[in-house]
């Protein structure tokens, strides 16, 4: 079981998504942009992965959060989501880019993949 931060401002995407995680054995924290991700991410709650979205209202969209998310915990696994293809940047070795729209099954997929225990 892994601990997922989940970042999505689109309620019913991010409530597909926490549903979908949590039935594959993850333990799932949501928030609904980067600004509230991000004080989560302050917090004491040790996470493996954080998925956010890359466009949501505030002042931290999904990459400056995943860049803050890596600079306070280096060994987190991130997963980018975006449905525009011009958001597309080179990524880490601990980064993924999974374009919207996608199946659930392939988001439980690549978590389990970057977290070493799936495909």
């Amino acid at each position: 079981m892994a601990r997922v931060l989940l970042v999505e401002d689109e309620f019913l995407v991010r409530q597909l998504a926490a549903d979908e995680l949590s039935d594959a054995g993850h333990d799932v924290t949501e928030a609904e942009n980067g600004d509230s991700a991000y004080q989560i991410l302050l917090g004491q709650q040790p996470f493996d992965l954080v998925m956010t979205d890359i466009r949501m209202p505030g002042a931290l969209d999904g990459w400056a959060l995943g860049a803050e998310a890596l600079r306070l915990r280096p060994s987190l696994a991130v997963v980018y989501s975006s449905g525009f293809s011009t958001e597309i940047r080179p990524l880490t070795e601990r980064e993924r880019m999974l374009p919207k729209p996608y199946r659930m099954n392939q988001l439980v997929d690549m978590v389990d993949a970057l977290l070493g225990g799936g495909s």
